[in-house]
């Protein structure tokens, strides 16, 4: 099955924030089902020109599908002029099925899916096809059957994602470049701990196996000393992380993290047991949130790998749109993940400053 694979420069955008503006703040997230004022932007209001297009995001505290679904809604209303309803799921999928109902009977042009269950792909397809609704889902990775059922029946149907197994290797790339390849208590042993984003998930899967596999085909001998899932959340990270330090303490080299919010809340979990995170301990994550990045810059995280929000939203709504014109898409579109560290990404930015 066909499929395109995009890079963008978008994280030297990523960087440059950085450099210029530091961290940005957090603000307090709708309840499941609602927007936010901002976020409703043209909610209820029909526009002059444009398709009407239902979202549906799995979870709105997810602080990378929240970086997604602003840039998604962006680009929509200034590319395509389009009225955005969007919804939030609660990371319940029933609720998302209610949602999609609700798209259908508001006669939106075209619907964008974060599925809460990946599972649920195919019922969703089946639902938007027999409403003659176009269909994209988005950060979800459909099975390849299922996506050869949308072809072979020629369903407007596709999905833009990632490849969490790039991901995943990108991570352990990152720990076999540093000194010492991980082994920062050179006992010949990357000794691990390793937190997931959630249970049943292709992307927390993948991150944690092709991580663990990049150091193994390169010859390091590893150790896995605690594992937990933290549901993608940064105090679930840090709980984690503090849980394995207090057992495991110095002969912990590496706390690889399925996310940056895990592994932001494992830094602080790392200074709270009065070790040095990039001398004692590497931590590297996946999302490159500019907080993050930020971390990176200061030496304390080892290195991320940038998840292009820009990039997939961008896609998505340039795909979705074909399908609404009736015109021929993939089934599937590949946004390459990017390694950020502060010996690669950093020295690359300063020198075309």
């Amino acid at each position: 099955m066909k499929c395109m694979i995009r890079r963008t420069a978008f994280f030297f955008l990523v960087l440059a924030v950085v450099f210029v503006t530091g961290c940005a703040g957090k603000s307090a997230e709708p309840k499941s089902g609602e927007s936010s004022d901002k976020e409703a932007g043209t909610e209820g209001i029909e526009a002059a020109e444009g398709p009407k297009i239902g979202i549906s995001i799995y979870r709105y505290d997810d602080t990378f599908m929240k970086l997604y679904r602003s840039e998604l809604k962006q680009y929509l209303e200034e590319t395509y002029h389009a009225q955005i309803i969007m919804r939030n799921a609660g990371g319940d999928q029933n609720e998302q099925n209610r949602q999609i109902k609700d798209f259908i009977d508001s006669k939106c042009s075209g619907i964008i899916i974060n599925p809460v269950e990946t599972s649920a792909a195919g019922t969703i397809a089946d639902t938007c096809s027999q409403a003659g609704i176009p269909l994209v889902f988005i950060n979800s990775e459909p099975d390849e059957s299922e996506r050869k059922r949308w072809e072979d029946h020629h369903m407007a149907v596709s999905s833009v994602e990632t490849d969490s197994k790039q991901a995943g290797t990108y991570q352990g790339q990152i720990i076999l470049e540093t000194p010492g390849k991980g082994d920062k208590n050179n006992d010949g042993i990357v000794s691990y701990v390793m937190i997931k984003g959630e249970e049943g998930s292709d992307a927390a899967r993948y991150r944690s196996e092709y991580s663990i596999k990049a150091l193994t085909e390169a010859g390091v001998k590893t150790e896995e000393l605690f594992s937990g899932v933290g549901n993608w959340n940064r105090e679930e990270g840090k709980k984690l992380a503090a849980q394995a330090l207090s057992t495991y303490g110095p002969r912990i080299d590496v706390i690889f993290c399925n996310n940056d919010a895990m592994a932001n809340g494992a830094l602080e979990a790392v200074e709270e047991a009065g070790m040095i995170p990039g001398k004692d301990i590497s931590l590297v994550g996946v999302d490159a949130l500019l907080e993050t990045v930020e971390y990176i810059k200061e030496g304390k995280i080892t290195g991320t790998v940038l998840n292009d929000h820009q990039g997939q939203s961008q896609t998505a709504a340039d795909t979705l749109i074909r399908l609404i014109r009736g015109e021929d898409a993939e089934t599937r579109y590949l946004v390459d993940y990017i390694k950020i560290t502060m010996n690669s990404t950093f020295q690359k930015w300063k020198g075309d400053d």
